[in-house]
């Protein structure tokens, strides 16, 4: 299989339907990839997203974020370049390519509670073959 620049881009969703709740997502990463390189969090109401939303994120058992870490600091606003808006992890292995993700609700006074749903992209790296590098 050849992957364009080698660069795997995946879409992870969680639906957040009650307030002031942990929801689990549990996810695999396409097989081919060998390392995860970035993270983006958003959703389709960024506001709920931005003032009410932490979580947690491993990948294989390795945390990358810890408990409570607040949404708002893994999100990127329209003012940011595309290219700059993935947040880097580095190069983890991916192993068995499993994401876990415990998104939290919790209440905020500038927002009210609709559900939402909140959406993680992974970015990861795919090695090359001899053949497939020849063909870029």
């Amino acid at each position: 299989m050849s992957y364009k620049h080698n660069i795997i881009k995946e879409r992870f969703d969680v639906k957040v339907t009650e307030p002031n709740q942990v929801f689990k997502g549990e996810f695999e990463l396409d097989k081919n990839a060998n390392y995860v390189t970035g993270i983006i969090l958003t959703s389709d109401k960024d506001d709920l997203l931005f003032y009410r939303g932490s979580q947690k994120i491993q990948i294989n058992d390795k945390e990358l974020f810890p408990e409570d870490f607040e949404s708002r600091l893994l999100m990127a606003g329209l003012n940011v370049a595309p290219d700059d808006r993935a947040i880097s992890v580095g190069n983890i292995q991916s192993g068995n390519g499993r994401v876990e993700m415990w998104f939290k609700d919790s209440d905020h006074g500038t927002t009210k509670f609709t559900p939402y749903r909140v959406t993680i992209y992974i970015f990861s790296v795919v090695d090359l073959t001899i053949d497939e590098k020849e063909e870029l």
